[in-house]
């Protein structure tokens, strides 16, 4: 089977697990731990970081952080990985489901015309006019490592007191390159950034992800939460917390495979211009266009599929790579049409339903040979 992204365990993770095991630092401390956090927020250009057990508990401490409330509203894309809307659910408060524009990400053109036609700005914070309710954060996703055109959203944002928190979890190392924001890291550009380090990530901790920030207070209160809330060494507890600390294996595994992300950010360029190349010779096929406002980091790799003229669906195309052991999935299915979110607000949303149905994921790993791209491209000509 040729994967669609698999971990790429090629440096220092062995040696330093092992240093782990040997001096017993195996769970919730360790200096690894630190390190590791200290190179994300170096290489990032982030004040601090703090790392805890998954991206999807980033986003919800995040929130829990920025103070959103029971009966708030939280503006995210309803094309998305379901992790940040459930983030939204576990602080007690509700998404608001935006559309996307043609690089998967949220269309920052209708939020900000649903911001200034459906909003209202009172009390230093903005309400929905529709509902009533408080809208204090937004909650952008860098979709396949596509840098969101944030530089257009930040000003309406910043007058309207609506706070953003970004979601990197797909786009570590993707670097804005023109523009307010040229040379600004995706994940550092609003109140906070959210990492994740899944197995299927560009680099990887097994588990793991990390809150960026350069508000030291910011950052202060999310180690307190994600640390049990534990006021001194007398087991006090002011506030609820969360178990959420990273392990100081994870930690190690993160450290190595950092070290080697350069290498792996090359690779997918690699292997993206290898498909770019052989993708647009297949009539009825086409490689996902990338924003030219970033280097973005090519985490994975979008077909889309003229069906009209292809012959075969997102569907029949999956089922016909599978037969030939090619790992290949859909894109996400549109939140705002998950059953337990179809009750909330959404806002003309369009293209995300197209893309849907004429797009999905190819296998993009590090580690992938040239022989597996070639056969990819075979069975997809054949």
């Amino acid at each position: 089977m040729i994967p669609l992204s698999v971990p790429n365990l090629c440096g220092n993770e062995l040696k330093y697990v092992r240093k782990c095991i040997k001096t017993e630092w195996v769970s919730t401390a360790g200096h690894f731990i630190s390190i590791f956090e200290k190179k994300i927020a170096s290489y990032l250009g982030s004040k601090y970081a703090v790392a805890c057990i998954n991206g999807t508990s980033a986003l919800q401490v995040a929130l829990r952080v920025l103070k959103v409330r029971k009966n708030d509203e939280v503006i995210v894309p309803t094309l998305t990985f379901i992790a940040p809307i459930n983030s939204i659910i576990y602080n007690n408060a509700k998404p608001i489901f935006m559309d996307c524009d043609n690089f998967y990400n949220l269309d920052v053109n209708k939020t900000i015309q649903f911001i200034k036609t459906e909003t209202v700005f009172k009390r230093n914070f903005t309400f929905n006019k529709k509902t009533g309710n408080r809208i204090p954060v937004i909650l952008p996703v860098h979709l396949w490592g596509n840098a969101v055109e944030l530089e257009y959203l930040m000003k309406l944002c910043k007058q309207r007191n609506i706070a953003i928190v970004e979601d990197a979890a797909e786009s570590f190392g993707t670097k804005y390159i023109r523009g307010k924001l040229k040379n600004k890291f995706t994940g550092t550009v609003g109140k906070f950034g959210c990492l994740s380090f899944n197995g299927n990530k560009i680099i990887t901790t097994g588990g793991g992800g990390m809150l960026l920030t350069d508000d030291k207070k910011l950052a202060k209160k999310a180690e307190y939460l994600i640390s049990q809330a534990k006021d001194n060494n007398r087991y006090i507890h002011n506030e609820v917390g969360y178990n959420f600390r990273l392990t100081n294996i994870q930690a190690a595994l993160g450290l190595a495979q950092l070290e080697n992300f350069k290498k792996f950010k090359k690779k997918k360029n690699q292997i993206h211009q290898f498909y770019k190349n052989k993708i647009f010779k297949i009539n009825g096929l086409e490689l996902a266009d990338l924003p030219d406002y970033a280097d973005n980091n090519k985490w994975l790799n979008i077909l889309k599929i003229n069906t009209k003229i292809y012959k075969k669906n997102v569907l029949e195309t999956i089922v016909k790579l599978k037969k030939n052991n090619i790992e290949a999935r859909p894109i996400w299915y549109p939140n705002h049409l998950q059953k337990k979110f179809k009750s909330y607000q959404r806002y003309k949303i369009r293209n995300a339903i197209k893309l849907l149905n004429s797009s999905l994921c190819l296998p993009s790993s590090t580690n992938i040979k040239i022989r597996d791209l070639k056969k990819v491209i075979k069975v997809l000509n054949a």
